[in-house]
């Protein structure tokens, strides 16, 4: 199967422009949309609206901490509602949480990390693929002055589980891979730059290409 990734849209509808094309062009099986639909303010509705731009037949989605968490019942309208949820798809398990992580900016989707801690232990299995919004403590998750910002809860899942493939979005400028114990993290860089990441998943082989503003 081939995912989309995609994160941090921030209601700027013209990346569709780009975005269903390359659903098409592509052959995307499945979009995972990992959160930060819209910009502040916003009603859940908005956040709704524009996940259910994206043109695929299957997309599976989680709220970013930008979100209202009032749009997380409404998800299932346009999206399978991976907040808090695993599932099997395909040939891997999927297992995902959205919002972040306490920040500085009091966003309206914000856990603390034992709730976070506690969501993802119900849902976590071994090699799983992880779909966040925040990225793990120390990994894709450094702002411009060099603060590592990403939750500790997720890191602590990750080091347990060893998941496949971990992805998360939430922090713009820290777009990348790294390959660290045998795990792939990967946060995409936000679409609304026009970055993007696809998933390409054959058997028991995964791997994650990046794509950005020039592919």
């Amino acid at each position: 199967m081939k995912y989309l990734v995609l994160t941090d849209l921030h209601g700027k509808r013209s990346a569709m422009d780009w975005i269903n094309p390359l659903i098409k062009n592509e052959g995307i099986d499945c979009v995972l949309f990992l959160g930060d639909a819209v910009e502040l303010p916003t009603a859940p509705e908005e956040s709704i609206k524009m996940i259910g731009m994206i043109e695929c037949k299957r997309i599976l989605a989680i709220p970013g901490n930008i979100d209202s968490p009032d749009m997380i019942g409404m998800i299932d309208q346009v999206a399978e509602n991976m907040h808090g949820k695993g599932k099997q798809v395909g040939d891997v398990y999927i297992a995902g949480f959205g919002g972040s992580n306490p920040t500085i900016f009091d966003t309206p989707c914000e856990f603390q990390e034992d709730a976070i801690s506690e969501a993802l232990e119900k849902v976590s299995k071994e090699g799983m693929v992880l779909m966040v919004h925040a990225p793990a403590y120390g990994i894709n998750d450094q702002i411009p002055s060099g603060l590592s910002v990403g939750s500790k809860a997720i890191l602590d899942i990750c080091k347990k589980y060893r998941p496949k493939v971990v992805l998360s979005g939430h922090i713009h400028e820290a777009f990348g891979r790294q390959d660290i114990d045998g795990t792939i993290y990967v946060n995409p860089g936000p679409a609304k730059d026009g970055r993007a990441a696809i998933m390409t998943v054959d058997g028991g082989k995964i791997d994650v290409r990046l794509l950005g503003p020039t592919d």
